[in-house]
């Protein structure tokens, strides 16, 4: 069996982490609410382009999220 601490984050990996996990799991998916109500209000507005480029960033933020809650409950190196 391969050993599985063989690999290691980088320094820059675990400063990420460290800072992140300080941020509730909940903030991601509000935000990621708040970009598609600011997309949809656009898009109402006539500002098409602008909204689909708010649009676009629900998904990162959704990412971010469970991205966090992993390094919550796995823990890093």
């Amino acid at each position: 069996m391969e050993n599985q601490n063989q690999y290691q984050e980088g320094k820059v990996a675990k400063t990420i982490e460290d800072k992140t996990a300080q941020v509730p799991s909940d903030a991601y998916l509000w935000v990621a609410v708040a970009a598609m109500g600011t997309s949809l209000t656009l898009k109402l507005m006539g500002k098409k382009h602008t909204a689909l480029f708010i649009g676009q960033w629900v998904a990162p933020f959704l990412l971010f999220g469970i991205y966090n809650k992993i390094v919550k409950t796995e823990g890093h190196d």
